[in-house]
């Protein structure tokens, strides 16, 4: 299920002026507590980040994150997450990471953490001599 948007730029200028911010290396959440039943979330990506490339590898390594950690029956809140300019260059296991320390600091309910939840998709590799594939048989080793 895809989350419901802010649009318009009079409800992105009424969470920056109303809103707590939380920040993080890779994100700037703004979560602001409304009458609404249904949570509405917004994605920035401003030119510091860089050209347009790289602001839509921002905005989608966000969306992909939001999708593992924000449960949609949360309340109404409206959340806005900025891109920082280290955001592109992270995978997208970090930035999933940052997302779950600002919902963490926020106080707002992480859905991966959910026991009857599944795994989060993206994790970071395994650095262990069972995550290499074996060599095929006849050329092990010997040069």
């Amino acid at each position: 299920m895809r989350y419901r948007p802010l649009r318009h730029n009079s409800e992105f200028g009424r969470v920056y002026a109303r809103g707590k911010a939380y920040v993080d290396h890779a994100l700037v959440l703004y979560v602001l507590k409304t009458r609404a039943k249904q949570t509405r979330v917004g994605l920035t990506a401003t030119k510091k980040v860089g050209c347009a490339v790289r602001r839509n590898r921002a905005r989608r390594v966000m969306k992909a994150a939001i999708d593992e950690h924000l449960d949609y029956n949360i309340g109404g809140y409206n959340l806005i997450f900025v891109a920082r300019a280290a955001t592109p260059g992270l995978k997208s296991w970090q930035v999933s990471r940052a997302m779950a320390r600002l919902f963490r600091q926020a106080g707002l309910p992480d859905k991966a953490l959910d026991p009857g939840a599944p795994p989060p998709a993206s994790r970071p590799p395994r650095r262990s001599e069972e995550a290499r594939p074996a060599p095929p048989e006849g050329q092990a080793g010997a040069p």
